[in-house]
């Protein structure tokens, strides 16, 4: 490095301090650190050949990076139906839809790594045809799941028909799309910061620093907003707890109203007036018709869509078996992951 820098090379210096915004570093490097948490950390660096910032989040609960760790190794490096490049591109379009650089960064590189076609980098129009119809289905599983219908999948799966999928094929698509689209938010949700290879993640010079910074002044700024992000949050859950120990009778409707008063009166959530920032188009050339997001699809006087209710659907009974027929063994290790993490919820999610 010191040679490098003496011939006028110059060296990328990493922008983040540790994995992630709203964790300190400091808790990824502890003393003592689980023996288990330790074990599956190289179990993953042995699969995936280097430890990202994903994997350490990840790491602070080993039992669920475990899981984790064998579900995308069996999805993205084991026997299936789709090709690996493949894999690694409809992982780029699942990211895409919620605008996550940090994974379309990721498997594009990987993609290449696996021989892919460099050009299909070039965006979702450069792909095959085959690939390309499964934006809406895409776009429908990130945003407005319950609008997905038999005849979506009919199209998709027609004998005969230009660019058809096989029922196996489609399987495993679905689950490497809605497995990106959950790792999206999960990225989102703990503050993952860019790899140091990253485009973000990097910088040839350190920011200029401005006259009244002192060492570590943005550092601790940015912990301070993250903290008073989460007290703010807590502010909000020890409100909404008191009104319900004063009525536990209130009609559904009735704790509407009462949420959103008190989410328009919480600092955390005060209305911007600033258009959201468009997608840098490294993400946004892989997703097709970005302006399609999130509705409420119980929006009142609107006439409710059809939709597939809890009740009528049982992973068990149906998910479970489904993508065990199709795509061997998948189902068991997703079964493994959603009781897990029903478990670490006390039983409120996942199942």
């Amino acid at each position: 490095m010191i040679q490098m820098k003496e011939h006028g090379i110059e060296i990328p210096q990493a922008l983040g301090r540790g994995p992630s915004f709203f964790i300190p570093p400091e808790e990824f490097a502890e003393d003592g650190a689980q023996e288990g948490r330790q074990q599956v950390l190289i179990e993953a660096f042995v699969t995936f050949g280097r430890l990202d910032h994903v994997t350490m989040v990840m790491g602070l609960h080993p039992e669920y990076l475990g899981t984790f760790v064998r579900t995308q190794h069996y999805l993205l490096q084991m026997d299936g139906p789709l090709p690996y490049h493949w894999r690694h591109y409809i992982a780029i379009m699942a990211a895409a839809r919620h605008q996550c650089s940090y994974l379309v960064q990721l498997h594009a590189s990987k993609f290449v790594q696996v021989g892919g076609d460099p050009q299909w980098l070039d965006g979702l129009s450069a792909a095959p045809l085959k690939l390309r119809r499964l934006n809406d289905l895409n776009k429908l599983l990130a945003h407005r799941p319950w609008l997905i219908t038999k005849e979506h999948i009919e199209a998709l799966v027609r004998p005969g028909g230009e660019g058809c999928w096989s029922l196996a094929e489609l399987i495993h698509a679905v689950v490497l799309l809605t497995h990106h689209h959950s790792l999206s938010s999960f990225i989102f949700g703990c503050g993952v910061n860019p790899e140091p290879d990253h485009e973000g993640g990097y910088a040839f010079r350190p920011p200029s620093p401005r006259p009244t910074d002192s060492p570590g002044t943005d550092d601790r700024a940015n912990r301070q907003g993250a903290a008073d992000a989460l007290q703010e949050v807590e502010a909000l859950m020890r409100k909404m707890k008191l009104l319900q120990e004063q009525d536990e009778e209130a009609s559904q409707e009735e704790w509407a109203t009462r949420f959103e008063r008190e989410k328009s009166e919480s600092l955390l959530v005060t209305p911007s007036e600033d258009s959201p920032l468009p997608p840098p188009t490294s993400v946004s050339r892989f997703a097709e018709d970005p302006d399609f997001g999130y509705e409420d699809f119980t929006r009142r006087g609107e006439t409710t869509p059809p939709t597939f209710r809890a009740q009528d659907y049982s992973w068990e009974d149906h998910g479970y078996s489904l993508i065990n027929r199709l795509y061997p063994d998948v189902g068991q290790l997703l079964d493994e992951k959603f009781q897990l993490v029903s478990n670490l919820t006390y039983n409120t999610m996942a199942m």
